[in-house]
């Protein structure tokens, strides 16, 4: 990644002349000392997705080179289920390309996310970050290509229903513009937060959903990223989710990313737009179209689709948005510009036509290379999901997919090119697997499917137990069915996840 120090919004950036991925200790410490920093925070994901932290007072330069060169202690057994209190000591180490400025302190205060290291000082071999280092890394090393990634943030903005003009029609929220959209200020303003911050935000719009619901008004919007290293990714969706929880306590307003509010409104998703780079360039295409290197991948995913699940769909209420006519996906397909479908191949800009040349007279007609642009957009995971997890198995289907003899094979035969969910397709909709229903079926999943995760050292063998043991204890097999008759229950469920990841 590239940052040009005159028009980058991170602040840390700008005052260095340099991008984060070439920030040093020296330059942290410069930056403190230039700016006037009297804190520095460290923060890290627990168990739960959302991040810790650990605040430090800058007593003297010995002090502040300590703690950036050899981390603190926590409490490993606080932070996650699958470590023991009788051996708990973890050390926490901030990652200095992570610096940014903390937007929420009155004092003002450098924030660094860290990595967890065990007592020998090696990397905790069951931390979500560390997996996905492992996962990208096993991708590399075997195929020697890039996996990159970026998200799509849906969250809904509540607030109390006040006398509202301009209402918008249920469920027609998509784009709209202001009077109508009630909080594109506050997504503008977590916007702009956020690449304060270092997230290299692609755009923001209001979404879909919209309802009120017992005198509150719920608002969907969404937050685009742009595609970079998938580590660099998941650092950023963490720090998003944060800033825009600040941001809405300090508005007065409430934030959920909880995949299902209520039956028949739009869920929320976390969809993954994916890459593959080599040298600087996209590998998904080839000539203008869709490459055999994209085409492995997709047949990763659709060869794991249902056990990475377990990993992006982690509650109840996650299986209560993947059911159809809900822009949700269930069956396991791909297609191009197709929403119906798990993987979907968005637009790539592969038209000759200079668009802009057309739209604005004045312009010469010129030839631009707009291949960086394609992606395939993974669409069945939620706000649920633990990010890093997630995306580490986004890495695991990808090199899967260039591990399977037949891959080519599996991407034609779960190639679709209509709505599988509209009336006269159902015949189409039955000829695919689908995925999984509940946690419990979930879990089952994976467990058949586990190997392809914890080959190469990737995930460990106590991560997988650790996930399949807590999705099944939800024991929610039947629980769809029967909530769907039941609102009361159902708005219990919603309310214990209002929360998640």
């Amino acid at each position: 990644m590239t940052t040009s120090s005159a028009i980058t919004p991170h602040a840390v950036a700008a005052h260095l002349g340099k991008p984060p991925a070439q920030f040093t200790k020296a330059d942290i410490i410069r930056f403190i000392q230039d700016r006037g920093i009297q804190m520095v925070n460290f923060m890290y994901p627990g168990g739960d997705g959302r991040l810790k932290t650990l605040n430090f007072v800058i007593n003297d330069l010995a002090y502040l080179d300590a703690i950036l060169t050899c981390g603190e202690r926590v409490d490993g057994s606080s932070l996650f289920s699958f470590i023991e209190a009788s051996g708990s000591d973890l050390y926490v180490v901030p990652r200095f390309r992570t610096a940014f400025l903390d937007p929420f302190t009155e004092i003002p205060t450098l924030t660094l996310l860290c990595s967890f290291f065990n007592k020998e000082g090696r990397p905790l071999e069951n931390s979500p970050d560390y997996t996905l280092h492992k996962a990208c890394k096993a991708f590399t090393d075997i195929t020697g290509l890039e996996f990159q990634a970026m998200g799509e943030l849906e969250y809904y903005v509540v607030a109390d229903d006040v006398a509202l003009f301009h209402a918008v029609d249920d469920q027609r929220g998509y784009h709209e513009s202001g009077p109508y959209a009630k909080f594109n200020a506050f997504r503008s303003h977590c916007m702009l937060t956020i690449a304060q911050c270092g997230g290299l935000v692609k755009y923001g719009h209001s979404e879909v959903g919209n309802f009120t619901q017992n005198g509150k008004i719920y608002e969907q919007n969404e937050i685009e990223f742009l595609p970079t290293c998938a580590e660099d990714a998941a650092d950023q969706l963490v720090v998003a989710k944060w800033i825009i929880r600040n941001l809405s306590r300090q508005r007065g307003l409430n934030v959920t990313f909880a995949p299902k509010i209520t039956v028949g409104k739009a869920g929320s998703g976390l969809h993954i737009h994916m890459r593959i780079m080599k040298d600087g360039r996209n590998r998904m295409l080839a000539d203008g179209a869709l490459s055999d290197t994209a085409r492995k991948v997709i047949a990763g995913l659709m060869t794991l689709a249902p056990s990475i699940t377990a990993f992006g769909n982690k509650n109840p209420t996650s299986y209560f948005r993947l059911v159809p006519h809900q822009e949700a996906p269930t069956s396991v397909c791909w297609g191009d510009r197709n929403r119906s479908v798990l993987v979907r191949v968005p637009l790539g800009w592969t038209a000759e036509n200079d668009m802009s040349a057309v739209a604005n007279p004045l312009e010469t007609a010129s030839v631009r290379d707009t291949s960086d642009k394609q992606t395939v957009e993974m669409r069945s995971p939620d706000g649920s999901a633990d990010v890093y997890q997630l995306l580490a198995s986004l890495a695991v289907a990808a090199r899967h997919g260039f591990e399977m003899p037949d891959a080519l094979d599996v991407a034609a035969k779960t190639y679709v090119d209509v709505n599988i969910h509209k009336t006269g397709n159902e015949s189409i909709a039955a000829s695919l697997s689908q995925l999984p229903g509940c946690c419990v079926d979930s879990a089952a999943s994976l467990e058949r499917q586990r190997a392809v995760f914890e080959a190469h050292d990737v995930f460990s063998p106590g991560m997988i137990d650790g996930v399949v043991a807590a999705l099944r204890a939800y024991d929610d097999k039947n629980l769809r069915a029967e909530l769907m008759k039941s609102p009361e229950r159902l708005a219990e469920l919603v309310e214990r996840h209002f929360n998640c990841g």
